[in-house]
């Protein structure tokens, strides 16, 4: 097993190192979205409506595997930052088989209920069906989305975030190119709308499984073949998932606030909903430097705090705060000449590329302060501290977020909504900077 330092040498370097190929990776993941986005905006206003209705449930048990993903890299680097590699294969290997075993419940649950919980979240009549055909495909594939997530968090954990970005690449270029296969129709295949970029994105993961296990088990060598015991097994269990349910909690927060906020607007009706799916999908897009920061403080962050170097895991962390911040701003700016083309590209209605726009326009120049939240919860992950990870999104979506958003769905119109978000982003990203230098001068390795 290749042990890449982190403990040493330049810590913007290591995250600049970790966090560059991590910008491809993660903006070919949301390429995915945003394809699906594209084709199905194609067929219609209902379908683009019935996408946009999946996206917080999606994102939703997708950070289920990021936090899994976070508990298992957060132990293992620790774990390497201590140079224990016995540990190292054990906790890796049991993480592994956790994940596997809470993805499968998951799975059955999500495709009986699919139906009354996104009639709960306000789709009806052919939206609802739209998005149920989706679902039950979605479903089936989460353990093809979780465990490979799992892998690569292991990998990154290792000081190598290259691999894994080829992998999350490789996965999205298949996953777009089968996308109009299914969606359309193709030769054999028949014309299957929102269902069938369900079935491309199944297929795209199944590769992604085989791919990253392949690079876990035989380039790294993180995993043994020794059956643990039951006590052995259950110890390794708890260590993963005293981050893992923090942190996947942490997570969650974001969609499923993204969710209830989807169901204010959807009293503004389909227009309004399906303008934010959009908006929140481009303004994903812009977020990929701090999202790919995020997948590179974690490493950098549990290493030095397993060696003892507490110091330059704040170092991390404040480098991070700074440059999302910068980033923030810039590519928000940016939005003030692109946002309404870019919105154009996945509709013609011209209500829903108005509302879009506005959003675009009005959240945009904010979004480092939703860079520091994440940024500061994906580190105190990594020093196994995520309950503080937890508190950070929390404050943000729960005390600021949704509340800020139903307030102005009281007074206004869609974009009074808006510019409750992008003071939420504001307010939470000044809180959480302070309130994470007081915290780490709190705790210790």
């Amino acid at each position: 097993m290749a042990n890449r330092d982190l403990t040493e040498g330049p810590v913007a370097g290591h995250l600049a190192r970790l966090g560059l190929p991590m910008v491809i990776g993660v903006a070919a993941v949301l390429s995915v979205s945003l394809a699906d986005t594209f084709f199905l905006g194609k067929l219609g206003t209902e379908e683009l409506a019935a996408i946009s209705f999946t996206f917080p449930v999606v994102l939703t048990i997708t950070s289920l595997g990021i936090g899994m993903s976070a508990g298992a890299s957060s132990v293992a680097s620790r774990a390497i930052g201590r140079g224990d590699m016995d540990r190292t294969r054990r906790l890796a290997t049991d993480a592994m088989i956790l994940s596997f075993i809470i993805v499968a419940l998951v799975s059955v649950a999500g495709w009986f209920l699919a139906r009354p919980l996104f009639s709960l979240l306000g789709a009806q009549g052919g939206v609802l069906d739209m998005v149920v055909a989706y679902m039950r495909v979605w479903f089936v594939g989460v353990p093809f989305l979780v465990v490979p997530m799992v892998a690569m968090g292991l990998i990154r954990a290792n000081g190598d975030s290259t691999v894994p970005s080829l992998i999350m690449v490789a996965g999205a270029l298949i996953n777009i190119a089968l996308d109009p296969a299914f969606i359309f129709g193709w030769g054999p295949i028949p014309p299957l709308g929102v269902e069938g970029a369900a079935w491309a994105t199944l297929a795209a993961r199944a590769i992604m499984l085989v791919a990253a296990m392949f690079v876990v088990i035989h380039r790294e060598k993180l995993l043994t073949a020794a059956v643990p015991t039951a006590t052995a097994f259950a110890h390794s269990a708890w260590e993963v998932l005293k981050v893992g349910i923090p942190a996947a909690g942490s997570n969650m927060i974001n969609p499923l606030s993204i969710g209830i906020v989807t169901a204010f607007l959807a009293t503004y009706g389909n227009e309004a909903v399906a303008a934010f799916g959009v908006a929140t999908r481009v303004e994903a897009l812009t977020t990929i430097p701090m999202l790919a920061l995020s997948s590179a403080i974690g490493p950098v962050a549990g290493q030095n705090w397993g060696s003892g170097k507490p110091d330059r895991t704040k170092a991390a962390i404040g480098n991070a705060f700074l440059f999302v911040v910068l980033c923030g701003f810039v590519l928000g700016a940016s939005f003030f000449l692109l946002a309404d083309p870019i919105v154009g590209l996945f509709t013609d209605d011209s209500a829903v590329r108005n509302i879009a726009t506005s959003y675009l326009l009005i959240v945009g120049v904010t979004l480092g302060g939703y860079g520091v939240v994440i940024n500061a919860s994906a580190a105190f992950n990594a020093i196994g501290k995520a309950w503080v990870g937890l508190l950070f999104t929390f404050l943000r979506s729960f005390i600021l977020y949704i509340p800020a958003a139903w307030i102005a769905t009281q007074f206004g119109p869609p974009w009074a909504v808006f510019f409750g978000i992008a003071l939420t982003n504001i307010v939470a990203g000044l809180s959480v900077a302070i309130l994470a230098f007081v915290a780490l001068g709190k705790v210790r390795a």
